[in-house]
């Protein structure tokens, strides 16, 4: 076991958002010497990512949901607002953003995105407990070997040194006790551009930063062709439409979905509906289960539209989506799996629709256009077939629909950031490797991520293969069978917020254990030793059982050695629940001193929970599988998402008195 002194390490791939998140919970949760390698491929990327960095973000482009919920902790919903109201460095800030007074249903520049985790991170640095350190390092993680006492990852780092010819990568080895990947979205190429991936008038990613000067350089009568109709192509036709441009944008749709506006005030909410039962029965076929959801979905939609007349008409789908999400996963068990890969597939784009909506900021501008009657922008509906160079010079781009086939020439095509979501084909050596060693498996059911288990460990062939964990785009799949997520909901902000709370805090847990462990090694006989090892086992540790457990299973097992109780009930009662909310808000403090007084009066309810065994070893060893029993349920609570963040805040006994009158 690689360590700094006595610290053990964690290493983290991705320094984006998922990565950086992640992060910033190990320093806040560690109650012991750690050290977090957090390490990231690309400098531009730390703290953003390919979302959020700035050379991909100019300062037209905003967040696709409002400000408020824009904040890295779920537990404080206002924190980003409060950041960029009171902390942010404007200094180099346009108008109208140097002088705005964000507000929580609002918009916010991207951009700034990237200073406001930096900020976080570093705040997160300096209320870490003594002896746990953050190490920021910059390569590419390539492969990874699970030993007996950790993991070797293979980084490579560019030397920079003399020529191009000269500038091989230096390649180093890196011994970690946990593994964290949190690598973000993969580039898929898409197959209808092979013939202009480098030509000068075709852009492959427009958050990039070549992307991004091509758009802004444009000449303004330019005709551009922007294949898909998804967020992103709002952000490239509204950049264009907000400079000047006149000339035709063409957004060209296979399935013709365009994305609603939030209407103004907007509030994430969760409602209580009915489950949509017709949705449980078997499946037939493709044909008879959508006229199930169909009429589910009316049902749903009128019920909504009755019942909750305060929920405006423009976000009801959101609120019916939100809703069956804890019954999909039961329906989804009912599809084969090639028929609901086929599902995905056909209704992923309308699915991310029904979920998600655009920001009037962004959307307004477009709509204009799209609407007035020599509108700039026109909705072409139809598969790409091929784009290829022209005899004009400009591009040509193939569009089939069901009535007819056309092409486009245009001066300009942007092509969407196509992610890659089967890991099967993704081209970087990480994954290969990852693959062929067995440690990480594309996830069955759906195509889409890697197999984890219920906290995020990664699953092999075999089960798990070793001590790495995965947050964020990796999850989807899991996510849509596991969690009935749909759209970007399986992998944006809101799912990074609970895997990096659970993640780290397993982490943690499995760190602990592996010290503990060692000492005990040192004190007892190798007798008494094993004894003790199967205690923590029994408790559920992901690393060692692919099935994992819910702190419910670990309860009832731990609550039947306490004084009389032997079910969860009892053992959820009183003390026990003091414990488990005094825990989640040790988890959600930032400040070092709030949480040192939380773990204090934490250890004290511990101690006073049921009979404890006379012996004092025994005691000890009481009072740790306690502990972890409480904080899996207190990570249960935090990433509970049956509630809104503000009634979770409530829950918790953290609501401002402002919030409590909500």
């Amino acid at each position: 076991m690689s360590r700094t002194g006595t610290r053990p390490r964690v290493l983290i791939v991705g320094a984006g958002l998922a990565g950086t998140a992640t992060a910033i919970r190990l320093l806040c949760f560690a109650r012991r010497p750690l050290e977090i390698v957090l390490l990231e491929r690309r400098s531009d990327y730390r703290s953003a990512g390919v979302a959020y960095h700035r050379d991909g973000n100019p300062w037209d482009y905003v967040f696709n949901i409002q400000a408020g919920r824009m904040s890295v902790f779920r537990e404080d919903v206002l924190d980003f607002v409060r950041w960029a109201n009171h902390e942010a460095d404007r200094s180099g800030w346009p108008e109208p953003w140097a002088g705005l007074r964000f507000v929580e249903q609002g918009p916010a520049p991207r951009r700034i995105f990237q200073d406001y985790l930096s900020d976080r991170l570093a705040e997160a640095r300096r209320e870490a407990l003594p002896g746990v350190v953050l190490v920021e390092a910059e390569g590419e993680a390539v492969d990874l070997e699970v030993r007996p006492t950790g993991v070797d990852v293979t980084i490579e780092q560019s030397s920079g040194r003399g020529g191009e010819a000269d500038r091989s990568p230096a390649v180093t080895v890196l011994r970690a006790d946990q593994v964290v990947l949190a690598t973000g979205l993969e580039l898929r190429e898409p197959v209808f551009a092979s013939e202009v991936r480098t030509h000068a008038s075709f852009v492959r990613n427009p958050y990039s930063a070549a992307g991004i000067r091509k758009l802004v350089s444009l000449p303004s009568e330019s005709t551009v062709a922007i294949v898909g109709s998804v967020l992103s192509a709002y952000d490239s036709a509204g950049l264009l439409l907000r400079q000047g441009h006149t000339g035709r944008i063409h957004l060209i749709s296979r399935t013709g979905t365009m994305f609603r506006t939030y209407p103004g005030g907007h509030e994430h909410g969760v409602l209580r509906l009915p489950c949509p039962k017709t949705l449980l029965e078997p499946y037939r076929n493709r044909e008879e289960f959508l006229v199930r959801i169909r009429a589910e979905w009316d049902t749903a939609c009128s019920t909504v539209v009755r019942e909750h007349p305060d929920v405006s008409p423009v976000v009801v789908a959101e609120r019916v989506v939100k809703a069956w999400e804890p019954h999909l996963p039961e329906a989804i068990e009912r599809i084969p799996t090639a028929e609901l890969r086929g599902l995905l597939d056909e209704f992923g784009t309308a699915l991310a629709a029904l979920r998600v909506g655009v920001l009037e900021y962004t959307m307004a501008v477009v709509e204009r256009a799209l609407h007035a009657a020599d509108g700039a922008v026109r909705l072409v509906v139809g598969k790409v077939e091929a784009v290829r160079p022209a005899e004009s010079g400009r591009l040509a781009v193939s569009v089939a629909s069901p009535q007819e086939e056309h092409t486009i020439e245009a001066d300009l095509v942007v092509s969407n950031f196509g992610r890659e979501s089967d890991y099967s084909r993704v081209d970087r050596p990480l994954w290969r490797n990852l693959l062929r060693r067995g440690i990480a498996e594309p996830h069955a059911r759906t195509g889409r991520g890697l197999e984890v288990d219920g906290r995020g460990v990664l699953l092999g062939p075999g089960g798990v293969a070793g001590p790495v964990s995965a947050v964020g785009a990796l999850r989807e799949g899991d996510e849509i069978v596991r969690n009935g997520r749909t759209g970007a909901f399986t992998f944006n902000l809101a799912a990074i917020k609970n895997h990096s709370i659970a993640v780290a805090a397993h982490v943690i847990e499995q760190l602990e254990v592996e010290e503990d462990v060692s000492a005990r090694i040192a004190e007892r006989s190798s007798a008494r030793t094993s004894e003790w090892t199967s205690e923590w086992t029994s408790v559920g540790s992901p690393a060692r059982s692919t099935a994992g457990s819910t702190a419910g299973r670990t309860a009832e097992s731990v609550a039947g050695r306490r004084g009389g109780v032997g079910n969860l009930e009892e053992a959820a009662r009183g003390e026990f629940e003091d414990a488990v909310v005094l825990e989640a808000r040790r988890l959600a403090s930032r400040g070092r001193i709030e949480r040192n007084l939380l773990d204090s009066r934490l250890d004290a309810c511990i101690r006073s929970m049921g009979e404890r065994p006379a012996a004092a070893v025994d005691a000890a060893r009481y009072d740790r599988l306690m502990r972890a029993v409480v904080n899996r349920a207190a990570v249960e609570r935090l990433t509970d998402v049956s509630v809104t963040p503000r009634q979770l805040r409530r829950q918790l006994g953290m609501a401002t008195a402002e919030e409590q009158e909500e």
